[in-house]
C-alpha cells in the first residue's frame, strides 16, 4: 500500500500533467478534483478572487498568454502532508500577459512550490516563481541573458 507521501506525490504529478493539457475544461476539472475550494494560496498574486477560484484565474491567464504552457517536474520531494516540486516551465508568448501584447517569444523559467495536502486534496500552497527571468525573456526588464 502506498504511503501518504507517495499518494500526495502521485496526486501532484497527475495534477500538473492535467494543467499542461491546454484544455480549459480539463484544467477546471483538475482544480475541482484535486484542490480544496478554500485552498490558501500563499504566493502574492494580483487577484481579487481566493481559493480554487483564484487558481482557476491564474491558470486561465497563463494558458491565455502561453497556450503551449508545459510544466516539467524536475524534483518531487515529500514529507508528511507536504510535497515540494521544483519545476521548469516553458511556453510561447501568444497572448496578452501582464499588459504585454504577444511577442511570439519562447520562455523558460523555474519555480518551486510547496503544497500541503489534507484528505488527498491540496489545501495550502507556497510558491516561488522566477518572474525576473520571465520578464527579461519577454523584454520587460533589462538584465543579463538567461542561461538554458
Amino acid at each position: 500500500m502506498p504511503t501518504l507521501e507517495e499518494r500526495n506525490k502521485a496526486t501532484l504529478r497527475l495534477f500538473e500533467n492535467l494543467l499542461g493539457s491546454g484544455n480549459a475544461e480539463e484544467v477546471t476539472r483538475a482544480i475541482d478534483e484535486f484542490v480544496a475550494p478554500d485552498v490558501l494560496m500563499r504566493t502574492p498574486l494580483p487577484l481579487d478572487s481566493t481559493g480554487a477560484a483564484a487558481m482557476k484565474e491564474v491558470f486561465g491567464r497563463l494558458h491565455g498568454a502561453f497556450p503551449d504552457l508545459h510544466v516539467e517536474i524536475d524534483d518531487l520531494i515529500a514529507e508528511g502532508d507536504k510535497v515540494v516540486a521544483r519545476n521548469t516551465v516553458t511556453g510561447t508568448h501568444r497572448g496578452e500577459f501582464m499588459g504585454l501584447p504577444p511577442t511570439g517569444r519562447k520562455v523558460r523559467y523555474d519555480e518551486i512550490f510547496v503544497v500541503r495536502f489534507a484528505d488527498g486534496r491540496m489545501v495550502e500552497t507556497w510558491g516561488v516563481v522566477d518572474m525576473a527571468s520571465l520578464m527579461r525573456q519577454l523584454g520587460l526588464s533589462a538584465g543579463p541573458p538567461v542561461a538554458g
